[in-house]
């Protein structure tokens, strides 16, 4: 593959990358190439190279709202994490890289007696993944406590995009556009360090009670309907438990997913079609998904 000999010196690149190893569903075909910048530069040097060569690539984060073809990825990865993902305190609010888990940032916050991102904790996601689709649980939203965001443009150049207007339920300025987030900036209010560990441990005990944290998955499939909510409406219709191949609703929580072990994506997208299909029937509501999926068809 010529475009590997012009990769910037030093960057790591995987060829025919198994995107099972990426996701939180643990499944999906192979990636044709996966290129893992550790640090700004590398990022922006890839994608110069990438936009010079007519290479559109697709950004990775941490795979947790994502269903990949099990054809793969006919196409070229750029995964955001390791050398991306850098935490720096500034009296109420914290500057963190794109690549940091959102755990990572609801600890580190907390090591500091910040408060304001206690519900979030547990969210399997990266910073800019939670950013780009304003990730939420419990009441609270990434922008509920977003500053700004810096970005890189296709075209190389930087910028910041400051405030939330653009923000909704899960949706950002960022969500179908071509700007990557490489960092964010958060305000939070001081508070006491042993009181917001005990509700983020209260947040974690709240989900292991009632989340299937046990098999692989990606959270909520579904978003939630406007008067409704989604897990309830596939309860029932008597779909708890229901399976296509490895792929299940949990009997723990109706709205996830889960992987019981070798799940396919097509088993998955399957069991999403008769589970939309099956409460449109019986409630007339039409469930959309909160997951994406990419990858050859």
């Amino acid at each position: 593959m010529e475009l590997i000999e012009r990769l910037p010196e030093g960057i790591e690149y995987l060829i025919n990358e198994p995107m099972s190893r990426h996701t939180t569903f643990r499944t999906g075909g192979p990636a044709d190439l996966m290129l893992l910048p550790s640090s700004l530069q590398e990022l922006r040097e890839t994608l110069s190279l990438l936009r010079s060569e007519g290479v559109k690539p697709f950004i990775l984060g941490n795979g947790s709202n994502l269903l990949v073809s099990d054809k793969g990825i006919r196409g070229v990865v750029v995964k955001i994490g390791a050398g991306l993902d850098g935490m720096i305190a500034d009296g109420d609010r914290v500057i963190c890289g794109s690549g940091a888990f959102l755990t990572r940032l609801c600890g580190f916050a907390a090591e500091n007696s910040l408060t304001g991102a206690e519900a979030l904790y547990g969210i399997p996601g990266t910073v800019g993944g939670a950013v780009y689709m304003n990730a939420g649980a419990y009441g609270s939203e990434i922008k509920d406590i977003l500053v700004s965001a810096d970005y890189i443009e296709s075209d190389g150049t930087f910028g910041t995009l400051h405030g939330t207007e653009g923000y909704g339920y899960r949706r950002s300025p960022f969500t179908d556009g071509d700007r990557i987030i490489t960092s964010a900036v958060f305000a939070f209010k001081r508070g006491d360090r042993a009181k917001i560990e005990a509700k983020m441990e209260d947040i974690k005990s709240r989900r292991a009670e009632k989340q299937p944290l046990n098999f692989p998955s990606a959270g909520s499939v579904f978003k939630r309907p406007e008067g409704y909510f989604a897990a309830a409406l596939i309860e029932q219709s008597g779909l708890k438990g229901t399976t296509v191949g490895g792929a299940q609703v949990s009997e723990k929580h109706a709205g996830f997913i889960v992987n019981t072990g070798g799940a396919t994506t097509g088993d998955i997208l399957s069991l999403i079609d008769i589970v939309r299909e099956k409460v449109l029937k019986d409630s007339g509501v039409l469930l959309e998904t909160e997951v994406r999926f990419i990858g050859e068809e």
